[in-house]
Formats: structure tokens, sequence, C-alpha cells
């Protein structure tokens, strides 16, 4: 009788990648959704409404430590029913690695400010409020940072007009600045597209030639 052969037994699993074992750190962090990795660094999609505390454990977790914010800065995608994506970029100079954080809002649901996390929050939602019209609720100095006092809309929609609403000058009369509605004022010209060579019969010096052909 034939000896029968017992199968081989299947080889162990590969353990975990780092990626893979961050990925599943990061998934147990209050308010994330989902998360990818892209050139390196991960990205996290976040709750809105959970974005205080999300931040809070990234900054609070000894396996995320990011101690930094080091920008936070709008997207806006026109046809979504959230137009708005607020990215927060994170740094941890102790573990030295990058955290992305992404949550979804529209033009007239606040995200919660994430001042009390980070102070240097303000600027940047004051940045995002100015260009793209993202309200943060519970930050206190909501105002226009880049753009004038006077200014109307938000110049980095991607629905805004190129030319703007308004321009500005100093009236002579006035002896001030005023705003009016845009004006252009530049008229259509026609381009012969020749380069000056093309475009040129004779070059400097050349009368001396074309005299001595007339007299002979």
């Amino acid at each position: 009788m034939a000896e029968e052969i017992a199968p081989a037994e299947a080889p162990p699993p590969p353990p975990p990648t780092p990626a893979e074992l961050f990925s599943a750190a990061i998934a147990t962090v209050p308010g994330v959704t989902g998360s990818h990795w892209q050139h390196g660094e991960i990205t996290v999609a976040a709750s809105r409404d959970s974005v205080v505390a999300t931040m809070t454990a990234l900054r609070d977790d000894p396996r995320f430590a990011c101690e930094q914010l080091m920008d936070l800065c709008g997207v806006d995608w026109p046809e979504r029913a959230e137009r708005f994506e607020v990215v927060y970029n994170l740094l941890s100079v102790s573990l030295n690695h990058r955290v992305r954080v992404i949550v979804t809002t529209d033009e007239t649901t606040p995200v919660p400010s994430v001042l009390n996390v980070w102070p240097a929050a303000t600027w940047w939602e004051r940045e995002a409020w100015d260009l793209f019209g993202i309200i943060f609720s519970g930050q206190p100095d909501l105002r226009r940072i880049l753009t004038d006092y006077g200014f109307e809309g938000h110049p980095l929609r991607k629905d805004f007009p190129l030319t703007g609403y308004v321009e500005l000058r100093y009236d002579e009369d006035r002896k001030s600045v005023v705003y009016e509605p845009v004006k252009l004022t530049q008229d259509f010209r026609s381009f012969d597209f020749l380069s000056p060579w093309e475009a040129m019969t004779t070059l400097p010096g050349d009368e001396k030639v074309f005299t001595e052909r007339a007299k002979s």
C-alpha cells in the first residue's frame, strides 16, 4: 500500500507592512471614514462634525503625534452637492511623517474650527473663508485676509469670473480710491504675426544701395 503524502502546509501570510499597520491604526481615530496612500503619504477622509475630535486624536495619540498644522486649504468641485473640500496638512516632527485629512461641506454648512487644537488655524481658516467662502463655526475672527475690505465674492471658486466684479482706481478729481464695475477698455487689435526681420523691407544703411542702383 502506497504511503499517503500529507499535503504541504500553506506558508504563513506575510507580516503587515508599515503602511498597512499605520492605516489600521488611523482607522481607529474618531471620525475617520476612510484612507488611502498616495506618493508615500496617507490621505484620510473624516466626518465634518467630528473634525475637532479627529484632529485632537491625531495630535495627542503617540502613534501619530502630529504636532503641527502645516496648512489648511480649500478645493472647489462645483458639480458636487458638497462642493468644497477642506484639506488639513499635518506634520509629525517626532515621527517624521505627514497626514492629510479631508472633510467636505457646501456653501452654507459650517465646518467646526480647529482653533483650539492649533491656534495657527485662524490664519488658514480666514484664508479659506476669504478665497472660497467656506464657513467655520467657532472661529471668532472670520474676516477677509487677502482681498480688500470692499471685495465682493470669493475669487478661488471655479464659477467666479476671471475679471471679477469690480475694479479699483485712484480718482484724481475725488482724491481717493474708487470702486467701479469692471470695464474691459482694451480694444481688439489685428496682428500680422511677422517677426521684425520679416516685416522690415530695408535695414539702416540700405539707402546707399538703393541710391547707387538709381544712379546706374
